[in-house]
């Protein structure tokens, strides 16, 4: 064959692998479409009812379901099959629109789902998760690691770390499905229509402590960000590439904050999954401490105690399930004295806490852009153009701010007979949300080479995140805490 033949086979090849997509419009166009495929099952057929969900478990034959009843006929071994074979094709699709190898990716993301949803599986189990009084009645059993379904990220990032520092040969060979920053983004569209029902629903839980967590988005986005950023850039000469992610998986919240802020810095994909590892790891550390800590010295003042684990915490699902833990102590604690407290309501304040402070996260990422693009990255004597800050933005935040959108109407103006059908229908979406969050973490783990690591600064990373989070983080958000919910009660049981 004749060079001017090889060039244009060449010329061919490479054409066919030219990306069709950029990573950020594909995350939003798949965080897009289950978020409409869940949509339709508010007046048409459930189209996402037979994903699969894992339940807490003693005996693994049961823990495996369709997250809708209507499709029990399937089992929980036809669900994961389901689940695996859809995800397989779309995001195979995708992969092949980015210019990747489309069997090579089938291949490894087999691999993948299995080892991240065994991880899942196992972190399920009820001597790993179970943290309440009533979920130990309720298995019989007498001791927990107590690490909530967050133990199953744990795992999932274990196992990934294993492949990287083990069995190197495999790491590489999974390399085509190891797509942290395309699962995450993904995640991050669909979380954007669970917040927004959220939100809505804690309107009526009271407005008085809604008002008190927008003290969280003054507390997150300008104070503790500014510190950490001064502290990772000053005290330990970090980059502005490396302060950035770190400041805003400290501050805001964790994986999701630390990739969307990175995007907008352009920051190289190496930099958000260091901080990601860290961020989960930390998380886990403080839903085993805070608890108790509130338990021993908040217990007459709950509120405090509850906005506290949701300004502290850095992921939503430790966040969550710091609340949960925080209720279910100082509800006892106060039963004992003679105080019946209301369920719900520290769990709640929690929760309304963590949620003002997420929803900021696509305007942080904006501007980050803008200010990247005008003071930090232009070039002398040139004003930067609006263009700039457009092709800076993260696109995925796109489909976040528009699920966020389409999720607070639809909560205000549906029919309320049809309420109760959107929440299924967003929990189904968020069913998927939770699988790509397992699949960012055990490719996180698969992409963290210890050797690689501790040449990139990870143990300069963690040193950053011990003296910011145990130096201030933690007890800043005490301080305002106590200042917002400091006298405030909740109402007494009947």
């Amino acid at each position: 064959m004749s060079e001017a033949a090889l060039a244009t086979g060449g010329a061919e090849a490479a054409a066919a692998r030219r990306p069709l997509l950029t990573e950020d419009w594909l995350a939003a166009l798949l965080g897009l479409l289950v978020f409409a495929m869940a949509l339709a099952g508010l007046t048409g057929p459930d189209l996402l009812g037979w994903v699969v969900t894992t339940s807490l478990w003693t005996d693994p034959a049961g823990a495996l379901a369709p997250v809708n009843k209507a499709y029990a006929w399937l089992g929980g071994a036809g669900a994961l099959l389901a689940t695996w074979a859809a995800l397989l094709v779309v995001l195979g699709a995708g992969v092949a629109a980015l210019g990747g190898h489309a069997g090579r990716f089938a291949l490894a993301f087999t691999l993948v789902f299995a080892l991240a949803y065994g991880a899942w599986f196992l972190g399920s189990n009820a001597h790993v998760a179970a943290v309440t009084p009533a979920e130990f009645a309720r298995f019989g059993i007498g001791w927990s690691l107590r690490l909530t379904n967050e133990g199953g990220f744990i795992l999932a990032l274990a196992a990934g770390l294993v492949i990287a520092n083990v069995f190197p040969r495999l790491a590489a060979w999974l390399q085509e499905a190891i797509r942290p920053e395309l699962f995450i983004k993904i995640a991050i569209v669909i979380l954007g229509g669970f917040l927004a029902v959220t939100v809505a629903g804690r309107l009526n839980f009271a407005s008085a402590i809604l008002l008190r967590g927008v003290a969280a988005i003054i507390e997150a986005y300008l104070i503790y960000w500014a510190v950490v950023y001064y502290v990772a850039r000053r005290w330990f000469g970090f980059t502005r590439e490396y302060a950035v992610p770190l400041a805003s998986g400290i501050s805001i919240c964790g994986v999701a904050a630390a990739i969307a802020t990175g995007g907008a810095i352009r920051a190289r994909p190496m930099v958000p999954v260091l901080v990601s590892s860290l961020v989960v790891v930390f998380a886990v550390v403080e839903v085993l401490i805070l608890p108790f800590l509130a338990q021993a010295f908040l217990s007459h003042e709950p509120l405090v105690a509850a906005a506290w684990m949701g300004l502290a915490v850095k992921t939503d699902g430790a966040a969550v399930a710091a609340g949960g833990i925080t209720e279910a102590l100082l509800l006892a604690r106060n039963a004992a004295e003679g105080v019946r407290y209301e369920p719900g309501w520290i769990l709640g304040t929690t929760a309304a806490v963590k949620i003002f402070i997420d929803v900021f996260i696509g305007v942080w990422a904006f501007i980050l852009a803008y200010i990247w693009t005008n003071h930090i990255n232009k070039v002398p004597g040139e004003r930067a153009r609006p263009i700039e800050i457009w092709q800076r933005f993260p696109k995925f935040i796109l489909g976040f701010l528009l699920t966020f959108a389409i999720g607070l109407a639809l909560a205000f103006g549906l029919d309320p007979a049809l309420k109760p059908r959107l929440a299924a229908s967003i929990a189904e979406a968020n069913t998927f949300r939770v699988l790509f969050f397992i699949l960012t973490f055990f490719s996180i783990g698969v992409l963290s080479d210890f050797r690689k690591l501790w040449a990139a600064g990870i143990g300069r990373l963690a040193a950053v995140y011990v003296v910011c989070l145990f130096g201030f983080v933690i007890w800043v958000g005490l301080l305002i805490s106590w200042l917002f919910f400091g006298g405030v009660t909740p109402p007494l049981a009947a």
